[in-house]
């Protein structure tokens, strides 16, 4: 349905009647006083009602902007949120195996990188002791040990159950080694709350690759080195082979 203009209501046709009345008035040279006064107050009356039409559009648009400005932020909360929930792992914090595998291509394409990839000793076995709650809290605690140590030198990431990796982009061997080294002590040195109540260990492999490498060989040369330190009695730091 469509409307012609002479259709569409105007919406100020009181304030246009008066102005038109105003004109006329003022172009009576012979005018009385009396008219000018009252022409000149119909147009108050009309002006001060614009004026507070204006106000309350106004103030209309400005809390609609308030609004649409509180959305914007409500929404970029949430949108961060669920890239958070996308990316990390809910346990722990730490990057989820995706976003593992996605910064991991990242730094490899671009910079090369050193890969350690840890394990925690017997955590089965913490388990099946304490019960799977307990086991959740270990692995909270490994993951606050190796965050005091790598700090920004890394980005840390949940792979598996009890097994972890740090990246560290542009990275050069020895720094990984030095890295994992200090990670490894820290956790051995760290006493688990009751009913654990007593330090837990875990094995490192450490694998550096040069810019262009994949994906799977860099992490299978450090994982490889991990299993190197299980067979050599855990508690180990253990550096790939060359490929």
């Amino acid at each position: 349905m469509s409307f012609a203009a002479d259709d569409v209501p105007d919406l100020f046709k009181s304030e246009n009647d008066a102005l038109e009345r105003a004109r006329e008035t003022f172009a009576l040279s012979g005018a009385a006083p009396a008219e000018y006064q009252h022409s000149l107050g119909e147009l108050i009356t009309h002006f001060e009602r614009l004026m507070r039409e204006t106000r309350r559009l106004i103030g209309r648009s400005d809390r609609a902007e308030r609004e649409m400005n509180a959305l914007n932020t409500q929404l970029h909360t949430l949108a961060q949120q669920l890239e958070y929930r996308a990316t990390h792992d809910p346990l722990t914090g730490a990057l989820n195996r995706g976003a593992v595998i996605d910064c991991s291509v990242q730094a490899l394409r671009e910079s090369g990188a050193v890969m350690i990839v840890l394990d925690i000793d017997h955590f089965k076995r913490v388990n099946d002791e304490f019960g799977h709650p307990v086991g959740d809290a270990v692995i909270k605690g490994i993951v606050t040990c190796l965050r005091h140590i790598v700090d920004d030198a890394g980005t840390i990431g949940r792979v598996g159950g009890e097994e972890f990796t740090v990246l560290i982009p542009g990275g050069e061997l020895q720094e990984g080694l030095d890295l994992a080294e200090a990670m490894r002590a820290a956790i051995a040195e760290h006493v688990f709350a009751d009913p654990v109540a007593r330090s837990i260990t875990a094995s490192f492999g450490v694998s550096a690759s040069a810019p262009g490498t994949d994906f799977d060989t860099a992490y299978g040369l450090a994982d490889a080195a991990l299993y190197c330190a299980k067979r050599a009695g855990r508690n180990r730091v253990e550096m790939a082979e060359s490929p």
